[in-house]
């Protein structure tokens, strides 16, 4: 039976306005692909980057595009020559098929112990510094947040999130540093006991890199620098982990071979989202058993979501039991 694979646009309302150091945004735009197999749904997703040159259009067109067989298991094969983003939603929905035909959960196929998930970071957008507290404040007993810099103030940022929060506190600049401003910040972050730094400057120079970590108390983390497993090994020894994300990587397939790759070059791991559905996020959730560090609060940040997927425990990912994904669309009123 051959496969049929159709696409749709997902606006994801976010609770609050969302920004980092070089945008902000009121909504997540995502597309959901539907793979039809053998009386099967495969649900794929990907929330496209224009920072990766990537749009929903790019991606609808390189699906609409793109030729399919008649089986899901050939899947080097179906997702060879698409983009990141497009080859993403398409991975996903090939592994949502699989999983729903052995009638199995992804973590299971992967040989993976659901118990072993991590605790997940929640993510505060750049805004005014009261702003920012209150929304920390209602974080609650959160046990991680990952706070937005690089648009200034950011020493009395974390003084003012940290006066109000005793739970674990990430950064992330977003690129939004120079190299020497990155070590006076950092070097002033550190009292405030900061768990690591992500993305201190612009990607494209790990020798920059590997000057800031050899001067910061604090590790240094890349996102925008690691897209893939390829780009991991000019990163090796300049900075302490890797932000592994499937809309970079072009999906699950290309998620595990940077997780393996990491590993192999002595790399930390995190796994990171965009904003977006939880058909993506809980993708990536059933290969977090793999990494250190969870950064999977896409469902914490938008507004409505029509599907349901991962739940968290005081934080910690709880993986669905159901075959495939094991995610769910929600009933319509």
């Amino acid at each position: 039976m051959a496969l049929d694979l159709r696409t749709e646009r997902l606006d994801l309302p976010f609770v609050h306005e969302f920004t980092i150091a070089r945008s902000s945004e009121a909504f997540g735009k995502s597309v959901v692909a539907r793979l039809r197999w053998n009386g099967i749904e495969g649900l794929g997703e990907v929330a496209p980057s224009a920072r990766y040159g990537e749009s929903v259009d790019s991606v609808i067109a390189a699906l609409a595009a793109h030729p399919l067989g008649d089986s899901p298991y050939r899947i080097d094969a179906l997702l060879a020559g698409l983009p990141p983003a497009a080859r993403c939603a398409l991975d996903i929905a090939l592994y949502d098929a699989i999983g729903k035909d052995l009638d199995r959960p992804l973590w299971q196929l992967f040989g993976l112990d659901p118990a072993g998930t991590p605790r997940t970071s929640f993510t505060i957008g750049i805004a005014p510094i009261d702003v920012m507290v209150e929304k920390t404040r209602a974080v609650g007993t959160h046990p991680v947040i990952k706070v937005k810099l690089g648009a200034g103030s950011e020493i009395e940022t974390i003084a003012a999130l940290r006066a109000v929060y005793t739970g674990t506190i990430r950064v992330d600049a977003n690129e939004g540093w120079t190299p020497e401003s990155a070590v006076a910040l950092l070097g002033e972050l550190a009292r405030y006991d900061i768990e690591f730094c992500e993305q201190p400057i612009p990607a494209g120079t790990p020798e920059r890199l590997r000057w800031i970590r050899e001067r910061s108390p604090i590790p240094i983390v890349t996102d925008e620098d690691s897209c893939t497993a390829s780009d991991l090994l000019a990163l090796a020894g300049c900075v302490d982990g890797v932000n592994v994300k499937l809309a970079k990587t072009g999906g699950i397939r290309g998620a595990l071979a940077m997780i393996h790759t990491a590993r192999a070059l002595g790399l930390q791991i995190m796994l990171g989202c965009m904003v977006e559905s939880q058909i993506c996020t809980t993708a990536a959730a059933h290969l977090s058993p793999l990494v250190d560090w969870a950064d999977l609060d896409g469902p914490f940040l938008t507004a409505s979501d029509p599907f349901d997927g991962i739940t968290y425990d005081d934080g910690k990912i709880v993986l669905p039991a159901g075959p495939g994904l094991g995610v769910r669309e929600r009933a319509t009123a």
